[in-house]
């Protein structure tokens, strides 16, 4: 396999320190991992369950799909060092505040992707460690790491954007800026990771297992069950049910609500549906893969594998108010500019 191309180049920041210390690093993270899934035991519950309890993050450099920049599912050891010091986010998370110390802002920075001071911003500083191998994506098939959508379905996202979009009214708003749900697929299905707050809790019974997002605090309540609920309730992050096959949990998940369902990171017909398996892979991950599979919006069935890693922090209490609060301002502010084009005309 030829070695994955390297991300643009970047300037040496302080992210990075010897390259033995980094090196050294990697290899902790690694190793262990693989040792440990050969013969891992998981903990369990008193009906003897895997216990899939406590706190997990998804935090990491790896993204659901596979930048242009990189030729390859996994990077290799020897590359990983380059690789993490020049990846986008970590040369801004070392440089964002001392360019802007003592500075006021003129507004060109935004297009930098600096509308948010790297104060704020928590996406992790390592990529994805998968079953033991450094991820350059989320996704595993198809090969290019890419979301293989159909004409059709880029059609629907297309019409979708046209109508909701923009400041005709509330609606247009996006469901994270509204406050609803989490943005870029952090509540899932699939579950994503975003520029910060990836922190899950779970929490396990015999007959629901709960898994709280930190993002907005949305929490998924997925009953233990083989029949879905009636087609007519349209639930914010779908209808999931679960079944346990072995020590593996599988969730399935059908009938996205319709404001969701052409945004989702994982977009969703009335034929489509998500498949997530949750696997006790050693005691700090929990091995998380995903597939998707509808006839109107992909090519074909894609499929994606990702760590949640065991953390000591605990969830915050999200406050989600900023376009939420600001919605009359925002929406006032459109039907100004709308009154003075028309009064030009």
């Amino acid at each position: 396999m030829n070695a994955p191309a390297k991300p643009r180049s970047a300037a040496p920041t302080p992210f990075a320190s010897s390259p033995l210390a980094l090196a050294a690093l990697w290899i902790g993270l690694l190793l262990p991992a693989s040792i440990l899934a050969q013969d891992y035991e998981p903990p369990r519950t008193q009906s003897g369950k895997p216990d899939l309890q406590g706190y997990w993050s998804n935090a990491s450099l790896t993204q659901l799909q596979r930048n242009a920049n990189y030729e390859n599912l996994v990077i290799p050891a020897s590359e990983i060092e380059d690789f993490t010091r020049n990846n986008h986010q970590n040369v801004r998370q070392a440089t964002d505040d001392g360019l802007v110390q003592g500075e006021l802002l003129d507004g060109s920075d935004l297009g930098k992707g600096r509308g948010y001071n790297a104060f704020w911003v928590d996406p992790g500083t390592r990529y994805g460690i998968v079953k033991g191998e450094a991820r350059t994506s989320w996704i595993v098939e198809p090969e290019d790491g890419r979301i293989p959508f159909s004409d059709a379905g880029n059609d629907l996202r297309r019409v979708n954007r046209a109508k909701f979009s923009g400041n005709d009214g509330p609606e247009g708003r996006a469901l994270g800026e509204r406050c609803i749900i989490g943005f870029g697929s952090t509540g899932g299905p699939p579950m994503n990771n975003v520029l910060y707050n990836n922190m899950y809790q779970i929490v396990q019974t015999d007959d629901y297992v709960m898994i709280l997002v930190e993002m907005v605090n949305d929490a998924r309540i997925i009953p233990i069950s083989d029949e879905h609920r009636p087609s007519e309730h349209k639930r914010w992050l779908g209808d999931s049910i679960g079944r346990w096959e072995g020590d593996t949990l599988v969730v399935e998940t059908i009938n996205l609500h319709p404001q969701q369902a052409p945004r989702n990171a994982a977009p969703l017909s009335s034929e489509g549906k998500i498949i997530e398996r949750f696997s006790r892979y050693s005691d700090e991950q929990i091995l998380y893969t995903f597939e998707v599979s509808d006839p109107i919006y992909y090519t074909q069935n894609w499929r994606g594998e990702m760590s949640l890693n065991a953390s000591e922090n605990r969830l915050y209490e999200y406050a989600c108010h900023e376009g939420n609060y600001g919605l009359p301002g925002i929406l006032a502010g459109a039907r100004r500019e709308d009154a003075d084009a028309a009064a030009k005309e």
